[in-house]
């Protein structure tokens, strides 16, 4: 038992090493630092990786530590490949990717890479895609005469590609694989090798499963505007198109949302669809536009 003068000089200790104690004491766990799901990037026609410089330099500004890939597979001229053979190679890219986060990946895909992604959420039995940001991407076809084309194909127009696009050898072009000419509708679901087919617009073995796989995706944001210059109609980014006489009509008033073939009906329904128009902007541009990744990609990525 301490006596009084020895409680009194314990206190006296006490009070003399309280200023110590935090250097004394072991220090406490620091806040969990927040953990951003891995990010995987897919561009575009005639596109690499370096073209996602800005896009990786705000990703790494807003959301330290985010483990960012942009997937550097069929660039340049080798974009012009079949889609379906794109689709197989990046679906190899991303499952390494996927299976390392079992928290869930957000998808950036940029013009074509928007096409390629929505494929790989169809085939994939197993995907864990939390965000498909769908960046400028003509997810309901292409009809315009752009600058690609005419390299492409220096003797043809708009209004006559169908005879390329829809042969045989003309599906052997990534961008005839999604051309989607509103005058020959039935020439296009007979002969469309992807665009159809991942629109459920044409029946296939593989329709159903598709659909429920693309509606595993937790949220699809859809991004474009009417100063694209490129994607054509610019309203093909929100999956509106032309009809017949060339007046766009909205994802709504479209038949594969109204019979909801591939799951969008499903998806608007759930509110799992956000769409972000944004004007002022190039279609070389959505993807170093600093103010529209601060508004339509940022805060998407959790």
């Amino acid at each position: 038992m301490l006596g009084l003068w020895g409680q009194r000089l314990l206190s006296a200790w006490v009070l003399l090493l309280l200023p110590f104690l935090p250097m004394l004491l072991p220090a406490a766990p620091s806040p969990h630092r927040t953990s951003y799901k891995p990010v995987i990037v897919v561009h575009g026609l005639f596109d690499s990786s370096y073209n996602f410089r800005h896009l990786l330099e705000y990703i790494n500004e807003t959301h330290p530590g985010t483990m960012v890939t942009v997937l550097d597979l069929f660039d340049g001229r080798e974009s012009l490949r079949p889609l379906w053979e794109q689709v197989q190679g990046f679906q190899e890219a991303v499952v390494p990717i996927m299976a390392k986060a079992p928290q869930g990946v957000h998808l950036i895909c940029y013009s074509q890479g928007g096409l390629v992604c929505r494929a790989l959420l169809c085939v994939m039995d197993d995907h864990n895609v939390d965000s498909f940001i769908s960046l400028s991407s003509p997810q309901m076809g292409q009809y315009g005469d752009t600058d690609y084309l005419k390299w492409l194909f220096p003797t043809s127009m708009r209004s006559n590609l169908y005879r390329i696009c829809y042969s045989p050898w003309g599906q052997e072009f990534s961008i005839c694989n999604y051309w989607h000419d509103p005058h020959h509708d039935d020439l296009y679901l007979n002969a469309s090798s992807f665009l159809a087919l991942i629109n459920g617009e044409r029946d296939h073995p593989n329709a159903t499963a598709w659909r429920k796989n693309f509606l595993r995706v937790g949220r699809l944001v859809l991004i474009g505007g009417p100063d694209d210059g490129v994607i054509t109609p610019w309203q093909s980014s929100f999956f509106g198109f032309y009809d017949a006489n060339e007046t766009v009509l909205d994802m709504e008033e479209q038949l594969v949302y109204l019979r909801d073939s591939f799951g969008l009906k499903t998806l608007l329904a759930r509110g799992a669809i956000v769409r972000c128009p944004m004007a002022g902007i190039a279609h070389t541009a959505w993807h170093s536009n600093r103010t529209l990744y601060e508004t339509c990609i940022e805060p998407w990525l959790s």
